[in-house]
C-alpha cells in the first residue's frame, strides 16, 4: 500500500502513469489505439504514461476505455448522509 501523503505531487502523477500504462497493456492495447478509442491525442496518452499534468477531462475517456471508472467511488466516495438529514426526509415525505 502506498503512502501518498509523502509522496511529492510529481511521483503520484507519475505512478498513476505508470499504473494506466500497465492497465493498457494488460488489456493488450497500444498507446495509437487508446488513443484512437478515446479521442485523444498520441501526444496525450504518452503525457498521461510519463506522468505529466493533464486535464480530467484528459483522464476521463482513459479510465472508462481501460475499465477503471468503477474505481472513482474508492478514490473519492460519497459522504454519508447524516442521520438527522435522513430522518428530516423521511418526516417530510410522511406529511400528507
Amino acid at each position: 500500500m502506498m503512502d501518498w501523503y509523502y509522496m511529492s505531487d510529481n511521483a503520484i502523477l507519475q505512478e498513476i502513469g505508470q499504473r494506466l500504462r500497465s492497465y493498457r497493456r494488460k488489456r493488450k492495447l497500444t498507446q495509437k489505439v487508446l488513443a484512437e478509442r478515446t479521442g485523444l491525442s498520441l501526444f496525450t496518452i504518452a503525457q498521461i504514461e510519463q506522468g505529466k499534468a493533464v486535464s480530467l477531462s484528459s483522464l476521463l475517456p482513459v479510465l472508462r476505455e481501460l475499465r477503471l471508472l468503477n474505481n472513482l467511488d474508492a478514490f473519492i466516495p460519497n459522504i454519508p448522509e447524516s442521520p438527522i438529514n435522513l430522518l428530516n426526509k423521511q418526516r417530510k415525505n410522511k406529511k400528507p
